[in-house]
């Protein structure tokens, strides 16, 4: 048995219309999902479960929906080849709200630019929910996006990031050519 905890106010995700997103999951899964709607609480009932993995990429799935992913999005890390990484903004800035605010816009930029920019040129998806920035990536790409964005928050420039990862995925296109990936 599995345990999670989920802000509440995406427990009504996590559950979908007429529970549809809960049983999708359950049906991959071949688990019994609990949620309690009223504390947040997630259990996971994987006696059923053969292969342990199954259950580890539902607890990510969850999660995900957690921090503020769509469950199409979510659904990606069925996929072996994807990952997902949560940043605790409170490990860089504290938690006073005014940092947690000007650090948050530093990852999003102006009119969500720099997050556009960050989710095309590494082909993921980030989202920013409460103290946290979340990814979804593929494994290859994890650490150039987990890089930029500790480097955004760290205080680094949006150009001098941008060419990072510019620089990055020449790289790993060039490994993947020669065969590297």
């Amino acid at each position: 048995m599995k345990y999670l905890k989920v802000p509440l106010d995406r427990v009504g995700v996590l559950i979908g219309k007429k529970g549809e997103i809960k049983k999708d999951l359950e049906d991959k899964s071949n688990t019994k999902i609990n949620i309690d709607s009223k504390l947040g609480e997630v259990s996971i009932d994987d006696h059923e479960v053969k292969d342990p993995l199954v259950v580890m990429k539902i607890e990510n799935i969850i999660k995900a929906i957690g921090r503020g992913f769509s469950p199409k999005n979510a659904n990606i890390l069925l996929n072996d080849d994807f990952d997902f990484f949560v940043f605790d903004l409170h490990d860089y800035v504290g938690k006073k709200e005014s940092h947690l605010r000007r650090i948050k816009s530093r990852v999003i930029g102006k009119e969500g630019k720099t997050k556009k920019v960050l989710e095309e040129l590494t082909d993921s998806k980030i989202s920013i929910y409460g103290h946290t920035i979340s990814i979804i990536t593929d494994t290859t790409k994890m650490n150039i996006l987990k890089k930029s964005i500790d480097m955004l928050l760290t205080g680094s420039k949006h150009a001098t990031v941008y060419r990072f990862v510019e620089n990055q995925m020449k790289e790993l296109k060039r490994a993947e050519r020669l065969g590297f990936y």
